[in-house]
C-alpha cells in the first residue's frame, strides 16, 4: 500500500499557508469498469426478485454495484466520493454500504437508493484499511488503519439525521454529505488500546458521550467481528493477534506465534475459533477460550492476503502474494491448490458454490470452490498435507514438486480496463502519452479531457521521441496516476505561468495577438456545467462586477487576504468556453478538491448543481471563473538583447535590454527590427516608450514610434541565436531553452539579407 503526502494542519506554521489544490480525473469511454486493483468485495443478501448483488471497492477511488446472474454482470451503480483507494467495503444490515480509504475516512452508502455518500467520518489519523461488522447486530462497526487507531461506532447514532445547530457534524448539501467539524468528535465511538486507558471526550453527539481511547501502538491492517458483535480481533505489524470486547472496549488477550505482518482475520460465528493469515506465508488457527493456537498451516510460499471460510468454519480458502488460490482442512490439514491467478489476490468472497476474488488488476474472476461441499473438491485428488513450519512448503516448492491447479481459467470474468503504469507530458503542454498495463500506449489532450490516439502496444520511449516538440511551454499542471487514469493537478499561481496565441490552439475569433491561459480556460471548461446551474440558480448575482459572487458575500474583499489579484485584460470576463477546453458530458472528468470547510471530495464536473461555493471549491478557482481575477504571475516575460550579426557594421538598433512575453515569436522581431531600421532612416536617435507595433519594452530609451514595416521586407530580415537561423514561427521561450541553453540574458543577431 502505497502513500501520499498529506496537506497536514498548517494552522499554527509560520510557512506561507498552501492555496487549495484542484485535481480532475480523466475517465475512460466505458466508465462502468474500474481501472486500478480491486480491493474489497461484498456480498449483500438477495433481494425479493432473488437477484445477486456484488460490491467493489477500487484503487481508482470509486465502489460498484454489479448485478451478478451465472453469466453476466451489469454495473447498476457507481459510488463515487472517496479522493483515494478504497481499502475496504462492508455491508451493515439490509440497505448500509460503508467504506473506507487511503483518504483517511470512513463513508456510508445506501446501498439500493442514489449514488451519494450519506455520511463522512474523519476519525483517523492516515490511511483507513479494514472494517468489520456484526453479522446479527447491523450497529456494531470497526475500523482500524495505518495510524493505530481502532474504533467501535454505533451505526444508528452516527446515521441518525443531524440539527444544523450541532457543533459536532455539520451538514455540507453541495457535496451530499456530512461530515465532522470537529476532527474527534464524530458519532458515536469508542476507541481500544493495548493499555485499554479510555478518556472522555468533552464534546457530545446526540446526547451521548463517547469514549476516546488511543488505538495500537502500530499500524492496523486485519478486523474481524463474530455475528452479535461481542467480540472483535485486530493484527497488523505488531504481529500479534489482539482481542478486544467492543462493548466496553476492553482488551481480553494478547495471541503470539506469527513472525510478520499480519493481513487477514477470520472469526467463527460463535467467536470461539479465529483464523489468521500473516506475512510470515503461515495460517494459524487459534482457540480463543483456550487462548492458543491450535495449528499452522503451511499452504503458501509467500505472504497471506485474503482468507475465506465455509459456513461451518470447517475449510479455509487462502490467497495471497504467491498469487494462488488454496482451499485447506481445517482438521485433516489436506490442502489444495485450486487455481491460480495472474497477479496478486488481494480478497475473496463466497457465494454458493463459487469464489469471487478480486488482486491487484482492474477485474474480479469468479471461480468455482464448491463452497457447499468442499469435501467434494479435495476428493478429486491432487492435495498434499500442509506442514506446519513456514519453510516445509517453501522446501516443497524447491524440491520440485510442483502443483496442478484444478482449474485451468475463471467461470466467468468482470472485465476491468488496463489502468495506466507509466505517463509522459509532452513539451506542448497540453497532451500527455500513456502506457497502461496491458501495454497499450495512448496520447490524452489535457485541456478536454480525453483520449485523441490509440498507438496499440507500440514501444513507449519509440512513440514518445517521434512526439517530440522543440517547444518550450511552463508546466502548468503536474499529473500522477495512482488512481489507475490521469490525474491532473492544478496549483495556483504556477498553474496560470503557460499562455498560447490563439492561432495556436486554432480558435478563431480572438485578436491575433490575444494571449490565451490555458489554466484559466481549462477551468471554464471543467466548470461550465456548474456556472450554468449557478446561474439559474442565482441569476447575475454570480458574476456582479464588484465582486458579490457568493450569495451576498464580497467575495472579492476575502480574497484579498489570501493574496494579490489581478484582472486578466485579456479574457473580457468572457465565459465562453473553447473548442480547445470543451470536456465531453459523455465521459466527463470527475473533480477532486476542498474549499474551506469539509475536508477534499470527489464528483464528476455534471453532477455538481451550483450550490458550490467557497466551502467547497478553492476560492481561486471561483474568482477566476467568475470574476476573471488571476493571482500576479511570475515569469511571463523574458529578457534579451538584440545586436547585429558579427562582423556587419549595422548601427545597433538598440543599447538596452528588451523585455517581451514568452511565446513572443519570432517574426515579430522581424516586424521590430524592420521598424526600428525605418524610423532610423527618418530620425536619428530620438527617444521613445514602447517598441512600434510590438509587445516589446524597452529598459533603456533608444527607439521611438514611427513607421510601420512593410511586410515584403520581412523576407529580408533574419534572426539568429548562437549562428542558428530562427524560423518565424518558434517562440523567445523556445529559442532560450534549445537554442541558447544558458542562464544568461538571451542574445539574438538580426542580419539584412542581401536581395539577388
Amino acid at each position: 500500500m502505497h502513500r501520499v503526502a498529506s496537506s497536514g494542519n498548517t494552522a499554527n506554521s509560520t510557512r506561507p499557508r498552501k492555496e487549495k489544490r484542484l485535481t480532475y480525473l480523466l475517465s475512460y469511454a466505458d466508465d462502468e469498469k474500474h481501472c486500478a486493483g480491486i480491493n474489497c468485495l461484498a456480498i449483500s443478501k438477495p433481494t425479493l426478485d432473488g437477484r445477486g448483488h456484488l460490491f467493489t471497492g477500487s484503487r481508482d477511488g470509486t465502489l460498484k454495484r454489479w448485478e451478478v446472474n451465472e453469466n453476466s454482470a451489469i454495473c447498476s451503480a457507481t459510488f463515487e466520493s472517496h479522493v483515494d483507494w478504497v481499502n475496504d467495503a462492508v455491508i451493515a444490515g439490509d440497505n448500509v454500504l460503508v467504506s473506507c480509504s487511503s483518504d483517511t475516512t470512513i463513508k456510508t452508502w445506501n446501498c439500493w437508493s442514489e449514488e451519494t455518500c450519506t455520511r463522512t467520518l474523519r476519525q483517523h489519523s492516515d490511511y483507513v484499511t479494514s472494517l468489520a461488522t456484526a453479522e446479527k447486530n447491523s450497529n456494531v462497526l470497526a475500523s482500524a488503519g495505518l495510524g493505530g487507531e481502532v474504533f467501535i461506532w454505533d451505526l444508528e447514532t452516527v446515521l441518525a439525521p443531524v440539527s444544523k445547530s450541532s457543533d459536532i457534524m455539520e451538514e455540507d448539501s453541495s457535496n451530499g454529505f456530512i461530515s465532522s467539524a470537529n476532527a474527534t468528535s464524530v458519532g458515536s465511538l469508542r476507541a481500544i488500546n493495548s493499555s485499554t486507558s479510555i478518556s472522555t471526550h468533552t464534546k457530545q453527539s446526540s446526547g451521548s458521550a463517547p469514549t476516546v481511547a488511543k488505538g495500537h501502538k502500530e499500524s492496523v491492517y486485519a478486523l474481524a467481528m463474530n455475528d452479535t458483535g461481542t467480540l472483535l480481533v485486530s493484527g497488523g505489524t505488531e504481529k500479534v493477534v489482539r482481542v478486544w470486547d467492543p462493548r466496553s472496549g476492553s482488551k481480553t488477550m494478547k495471541l503470539k506465534g506469527h513472525t510478520d505482518n499480519i493481513r487477514a482475520l477470520l472469526l467463527d460465528s460463535t467467536g470461539r475459533f479465529c483464523l489468521s493469515g500473516s506475512s510470515d506465508s503461515m495460517i494459524r488457527l487459534w482457540d480463543l477460550g483456550q487462548q492458543r493456537c491450535l495449528h499452522s498451516y503451511a499452504v503458501h510460499t509467500d505472504s497471506v492476503w485474503a482468507l475465506a471460510s465455509t459456513p461451518s468454519f470447517t475449510h479455509v480458502y487462502s490467497g495471497g502474494r504467491d498469487m494462488s488460490l488454496y482451499l485447506t482442512d481445517l482438521t485433516t490439514r489436506e490442502s489444495l491448490l485450486l487455481c491460480t491467478e495472474e497477479h496478486p489476490i488481494l480478497k475473496m468472497v463466497l457465494q454458493d458454490d463459487n469464489i469471487w476474488i478480486a488482486t491487484t488488476d482492474s477485474s474480479i474472476h469468479r471461480w468455482p470452490a464448491d463452497g457447499r461441499n468442499p469435501q467434494k473438491a479435495l476428493q478429486r485428488g491432487g492435495s498434499f498435507l500442509a506442514g506446519n513450519l513456514s519453510f516445509s512448503r517453501a522446501r516443497v516448492s524447491l524440491e520440485g514438486s510442483t502443483l496442478v491447479p484444478v482449474y485451468k481459467g475463471p467461470e466467468f470474468t468482470i472485465p476491468g480496463t488496463p489502468g495506466i503504469v507509466e505517463h509522459e507530458i509532452l513539451n506542448n503542454r497540453t497532451h500527455v502519452l500513456t502506457k497502461d498495463s496491458s501495454g497499450s500506449v495512448k496520447l490524452w489532450e489535457i485541456t478536454r479531457g480525453i483520449m485523441v490516439e490509440d498507438y496499440g502496444k507500440v514501444p513507449f520511449n519509440q512513440k514518445k521521441e517521434e512526439l517530440f516538440e522543440m517547444v518550450s511551454v511552463p508546466a502548468w499542471f503536474t499529473v500522477d496516476t495512482r488512481l489507475g487514469s490521469l490525474s491532473v493537478h492544478l496549483d495556483t499561481p504556477q498553474c496560470f505561468s503557460a499562455e498560447m496565441y490563439p492561432v495556436d490552439l486554432s480558435i478563431s475569433g480572438k485578436a491575433e495577438d490575444d494571449k490565451v491561459n490555458l489554466a484559466r480556460e481549462t477551468l471554464k471548461g471543467l466548470l461550465a456545467h456548474w456556472l450554468t446551474k449557478r446561474r439559474k440558480r442565482f441569476g447575475s448575482r454570480t458574476s456582479s462586477s464588484n465582486g458579490d459572487v457568493l450569495s451576498g458575500r464580497d467575495f472579492a474583499a476575502r480574497s484579498l487576504d489570501h493574496s494579490r489579484i489581478e484582472v486578466d485584460g485579456n479574457a473580457d470576463n468572457d465565459s465562453t468556453v473553447y473548442p480547445p477546453f470543451e470536456f465531453s458530458p459523455v465521459s466527463p472528468p470527475s473533480i477532486i478538491t476542498e474549499g474551506s470547510q469539509g475536508g477534499p471530495w470527489r464528483k464528476k464536473i455534471t453532477d455538481l448543481d451550483g450550490t458550490e461555493d467557497e466551502k467547497d471549491i478553492p476560492w481561486w478557482c471561483i474568482e477566476c471563473v467568475l470574476n476573471n481575477r488571476l493571482p500576479p504571475r511570475e515569469n511571463a516575460k523574458l529578457s534579451f538583447y538584440l545586436h547585429p550579426c558579427e562582423g556587419l557594421t549595422v548601427q545597433m538598433l538598440t543599447q538596452g535590454k528588451l523585455n517581451a512575453p514568452r511565446i513572443l515569436r519570432i517574426h515579430k522581431v522581424v516586424t521590430y527590427v524592420i521598424e526600428k531600421m525605418a524610423q532610423d532612416r527618418q530620425s536619428d536617435g530620438l527617444g521613445g516608450e514602447d517598441a512600434p507595433g510590438l509587445p516589446l519594452r524597452q529598459s533603456a530609451s533608444d527607439g521611438s514610434r514611427g513607421l510601420k514595416a512593410n511586410p515584403k521586407f520581412k523576407s529580408l530580415i533574419e534572426i539568429s541565436c548562437n549562428n542558428q537561423v530562427l524560423p518565424p514561427d518558434m517562440s523567445l521561450a523556445t529559442v532560450r531553452a534549445y537554442i541558447w541553453k544558458k542562464p544568461e540574458d538571451l542574445i539574438l543577431n538580426y542580419r539584412v539579407i542581401e536581395s539577388k
